[in-house]
């Protein structure tokens, strides 16, 4: 029976992500995977979320297996609120973090529009915006291009997934004032802005634009990412309607979820697994950044992030990463060649490496493999 009469016209538009290809195909046990975005199971707070578990449901009782506000309980908005100094009427509770950049998407972007964005992004975002139809642009190509039908500007601005750099106060100001120029909005997805390992804070484009920016913040790598739950911050107006599009995607975030992560917050808990995190995915990140030093061969460079879970390594021009992804794989090694995240597939040289999840008795037979396969490629 031929099913792609019943598709819909959106669905050639679907970007599948080769990441989530990888974990579909192979066992992550059985191989060093410098390839997904997880965090590292060790940081999960278990022993907080067994105690968690008894105190939600003695606390809140049946409540907390009921149906909830699309906005999200009153309790977890109030404790973001308090953390992150903005008003409850201007937090929005999501199901996840990716959520909240599709649902971003849906509410502000038609087919055809075009969507600014720094170049690498996040795959996860590109696929949301494909999804939709939009135009993926960078700003410098947007000036030239005669359009006047840009939305929004999609930044990470700490520590960005896939090349782990953090924006300068100037790059962010400089950011504003184009958005403001331009007459668009600012999506800033911050899911990794509290996992800073060196270097000192700067101050979030939310607080630079409050008036036209749209924050987002998840909890899948500051408490655990099974339990799906992601924020936005930004004005009501925008909120309200953020709020109206929620209501027929999944009517609310998950209940039981928000109140875990509420008593989480409020507890102390999360600051004190926070410290531990930056510990420990300090401590990975300076492993894998001696072990690059050693091994690589000479041509490659890559980033020293202050924080976050990715490394981004420019092998030579000549050396197609893609090209050389399967024989990787075979010899056990698994990574996300950075033409990916490219809005054009450019960069064939380019690389992802994820430090945070793969096993760390793995991670030097790993990178070494690696930079053999590099430096014999082409033989």
């Amino acid at each position: 029976m031929n099913y792609r009469k019943f598709f819909s016209d959106d669905v050639p538009s679907f970007l599948r992500s080769p990441v989530r290809e990888i974990f579909r195909k192979v066992d992550l046990e059985a191989i060093c995977s410098f390839a997904g975005g997880y965090p590292a199971a060790v940081t999960f707070p278990v022993d907080d979320i067994r105690s968690l578990s008894s105190l939600v449901l003695e606390k809140y009782g049946t409540r907390a297996l009921q149906y909830g506000a699309t906005q999200g309980v009153p309790e977890l908005r109030a404790a973001l609120s308090e953390r992150y100094g903005v008003g409850v009427e201007n937090i929005q509770i999501t199901t996840s973090s990716q959520q909240g950049i599709d649902v971003c998407t849906r509410i502000l972007v038609n087919p055809g529009d075009v969507v600014l964005s720094n170049d690498p992004t996040y795959l996860g975002a590109l696929q949301s915006f494909k999804a939709y139809r939009a135009r993926v642009m960078g700003i410098e190509e947007y000036r030239t291009s005669g359009l006047d039908c840009a939305k929004f500007i999609y930044v990470i601005p700490d520590f960005n997934n896939p090349s782990g750099e953090t924006l300068t106060l100037q790059q962010r100001q400089a950011l504003v004032d184009t958005a403001r120029e331009l007459d668009v909005l600012i999506v800033e997805d911050s899911p990794y802005r509290e996992l800073r390992y060196s270097g000192s804070p700067v101050t979030s484009i939310r607080e630079l634009a409050p008036e036209r920016t749209l924050q987002l913040g998840s909890f899948s790598k500051i408490f655990a990412p099974g339990f799906r739950l992601g924020w936005i911050v930004g004005p009501t107006e925008l909120l309200e309607q953020i709020f109206v599009c929620k209501q027929c995607l999944d009517l609310c975030p998950p209940v039981f979820d928000q109140y875990m992560a509420a008593e989480f917050l409020s507890s102390g808990a999360l600051d004190r697994n926070l410290q531990k995190s930056i510990e420990e995915y300090r401590r990975r990140r300076d492993k894998m950044l001696s072990l690059l030093e050693k091994y690589m061969p000479e041509g490659v460079k890559w980033t020293n992030p202050e924080g976050g879970l990715f490394i981004w390594a420019t092998l030579p021009e000549q050396i197609d990463t893609v090209a050389l992804y399967d024989k990787a794989l075979a010899a056990g090694v698994a990574y996300v060649a950075g033409s990916f995240f490219f809005v054009d597939g450019s960069h064939r040289n380019t690389m992802r490496l994820n430090f945070s999840f793969v096993k760390e008795e793995k991670m030097e037979p790993g990178i070494k493999i690696l930079s053999e396969l590099i430096r014999n490629y082409g033989k």
